[in-house]
């Protein structure tokens, strides 16, 4: 806590004061390819930004395709050399996400580092278009989906080209508050117990146990792909928009826990980029350094179990 308060440096050498620029600053990424989740606004553009700043070819997937055209023509204003791209992308719908996957197939690119950014936050009670809670398929069954059809490339880059794949899962602090058994596993649909932040909390929760497991399995195999999840840090991005009382009261009374869009960027770029992170993989991390996440985030079991069930999830989806 006193080092987010002070912006004092960690092990790492970079803290909650420490932006996206500087943590890679000298690093060059112009053998990479990277696709950014919700890169067309706040944290997922300036991760776009900056990667593409340090020569990695960034394809920018959003549900808006007028906002990631106005986010890719912004990026090369100030720097004409970037490598840019835009893909439709909606989380909210297993058939989006299968239609980018294979979209981005076509395109014949490499694929070195996955940053599964984008998500909603604190949503009043709604389904996706699959008949999900819009939070636990937004923030965690998308992506979830999104990277196993894009395991495959990113194991078959990794072997051509010997550098070690990064696939970072932005999660948050929100999961220490969830529901009492983590994972309502057949209660994430009940609209009568829904409440908005415990459902966040789950579905962060379930972000982070979605990467420890696919850690597990690909050391398991062998595969030269790292997965590790983070805490941004609180920023007033779009995200807060169904929590304006929330952040209302957090400004007020906790104004030193907020970070800017730069810092806000900073450990995501660090676990996508950072040569220290070579072969770490399976952490969960917070301002630049590794940091201990719940104790239901540790749960083998949990996140065994959460797995079939998303893939489960997802097959009733396709066949529905």
């Amino acid at each position: 806590m006193l080092r987010m308060v002070t912006g004092r440096p960690g092990p790492s050498g970079f803290g909650s004061a420490t932006t996206a620029e500087q943590v890679t600053d000298g690093i060059d990424g112009s053998n990479l390819t990277a696709i950014v989740t919700g890169g067309a606004s706040g944290i997922g553009l300036e991760t776009a930004r900056v990667l593409a700043m340090r020569n990695v070819h960034v394809i920018i997937a959003a549900r808006n395709m007028e906002a990631a055209k106005e986010a890719k023509q912004c990026i090369l204003e100030n720097n004409k050399d970037a490598r840019i791209d835009i893909e439709k992308l909606d989380l909210n719908s297993i058939r989006s996400v299968k239609a980018f996957a294979d979209n981005f197939k076509e395109l014949n690119l490499p694929l070195n580092i996955l940053i599964n950014n984008a998500g909603v936050m604190f949503c009043p009670y709604q389904l996706s278009e699959d008949g999900i809670e819009v939070q636990f398929a937004t923030n965690h069954l998308g992506p979830f989906h999104l990277t196993n059809l894009l395991i495959d490339k990113m194991k078959e880059t990794a072997k051509v080209t010997g550098t070690q794949g990064r696939i970072v899962n932005l999660s948050s602090m929100a999961h220490y508050l969830t529901y009492k058994e983590g994972i309502r596993f057949d209660k994430i649909n009940d609209k009568n117990s829904y409440q908005d932040k415990l459902a966040y909390g789950q579905a962060k929760l379930a972000t982070i146990l979605h990467a420890n497991e696919l850690s597990r399995r690909l050391q398991e195999e062998g595969a030269n792909i790292t997965v590790n999840s983070l805490h941004p840090g609180l920023i007033m991005t779009p995200l807060m928009r169904h929590s304006s009382l929330l952040s209302k009261f957090l400004k007020v009374f906790a104004p030193f826990i907020w970070k800017n869009v730069p810092q806000g960027a900073a450990t995501t770029c660090y676990a996508a980029l950072h040569p220290s992170l070579k072969g770490v993989t399976g952490k969960y991390f917070n301002d630049c350094n590794e940091y201990g996440p719940s104790k239901l985030a540790y749960d083998e079991d949990l996140a065994r179990k959460l797995w079939d069930f998303s893939n489960d999830m997802i097959d009733a989806a396709l066949k529905a």
